[in-house]
């Protein structure tokens, strides 16, 4: 099974680890509310062709390890993935958010962790990087 991406004029394989926390770091991401967050974030990345290899949450973070594409960037994949899964939780789930949120259309914290990850190691590649020529 070929892991690439082939596109029309390169070929990747760009992953990377994003961590969101829930605005207040609020303890609400459980139950029902859990799983509608993790399909509002799949359903996103499948519509952006972002691949999702990892999905899981904690009671106030999730955690998604995906691949993307080389014309996206982090922060627009951030800013999409936050605004979408924010509507639809608001959309969905407003009473639950009410009792936890005075301002509408706040679920995540301003901040996010990301770490891009590749299958090989700095040491490898700096090797491989060396032997050339």
């Amino acid at each position: 099974m070929d892991i690439y991406q082939h596109r029309r004029h390169n070929k990747n394989l760009l992953m990377v680890h994003l961590i969101f926390v829930t605005k207040y770091r609020k303890k609400i991401v459980l139950g029902d509310f859990q799983d509608a967050v993790k399909q509002y974030l799949f359903d996103t990345c499948v519509k952006n062709h972002w691949y999702v290899k990892r999905m899981e949450t904690d009671q106030d973070h999730v955690h998604i390890l995906f691949q993307y594409n080389p014309t996206d960037s982090i922060t627009h994949i951030v800013s999409i993935l936050k605004q979408h899964s924010t509507y639809l939780s608001w959309q969905q789930h407003s009473a639950l958010l009410e009792q936890h949120y005075w301002k509408k259309h706040v679920l995540w914290s301003d901040s996010y962790f990301a770490a891009s990850i590749g299958t090989v190691s700095q040491a490898v590649i700096e090797r491989y990087i060396e032997n050339q020529g």
